[in-house]
């Protein structure tokens, strides 16, 4: 059993928290987060400690870290805490959950946080700080680089190539084949036919109202009011 320190105390941490103490072999033993934004020293009824000074409290010898920081600035903040921690010395552990299906041979790279009812066909191949939410079905043969955020019910077809610090939204769809580029941003409900470039956005349009109200149907099953 790993002793591990979270960074955060996020509604991200918290569910960090809860994952590694019902569904892994780790024990939390605390939390850290850069100094300026420390209001408590206890969380979760464990000490909360500076990220300036976690190595001299938990040195790295006997400590690993797991940091399940959001997709903010296109994940560069999580990849920024990422090398900070492991310059410290810190191994940092992968989450896959018991519930998200995997096949013999697979493998991702450290602090990946991968939740329940993923669907990870044969010779996936995920990189590093990969946060994968859950719902998700990633096809054979895919990989997917550093440094990305897959949010929930995101169905990547077979033989992808994901480029490090993308971004999908819910329910983004990407057909077979397909390079998605560096730091590419795929909005939710998206769906992706054909290679992108890098740092571009895809935003999907906005389902307008019908202009009658919903009390006017006669049924749900009628197209129309009336």
């Amino acid at each position: 059993m790993s002793k591990i320190i979270i960074f955060g105390v996020s509604q991200w941490a918290e569910l960090a928290h809860f994952y590694l103490a019902h569904d892994s072999p780790h024990d939390v033993v605390a939390f850290t987060l850069d100094r300026d934004y420390m209001e408590t020293d206890t969380y979760k009824k464990l000490p909360v400690v500076s990220f300036e000074s976690v190595d001299k409290e938990f040195p790295p010898k006997e400590y690993q870290m797991f940091i399940p920081m959001s997709f903010k600035k296109m994940n560069h903040l999580r990849a920024a805490k990422y090398f900070s921690a492991k310059q410290r010395g810190y191994q940092l552990i992968s989450y896959v959950s018991s519930k998200a299906t995997v096949w013999p041979g697979f493998t991702c790279g450290d602090n990946c946080f991968i939740f329940e009812d993923n669907t990870i066909q044969p010779f996936v191949k995920i990189g590093n700080n990969v946060v994968m939410w859950s719902g998700n079905h990633i096809g054979h043969h895919t990989v997917i680089k550093d440094h990305v955020m897959i949010t929930s019910h995101v169905v990547i077809s077979g033989c992808c190539t994901i480029e490090p610090f993308c971004f999908f939204g819910v329910n983004a769809t990407v057909r077979d084949e397909t390079v998605i580029a560096r730091e590419t941003l795929v909005g939710m409900g998206v769906t992706i036919l054909k290679d992108t470039k890098e740092f571009q956005v895809y935003k999907a349009a906005a389902t307008e109202p019908t202009g009658f109200r919903s009390d006017q149907i006669r049924s749900l099953s009628h197209k129309s009011k009336g």
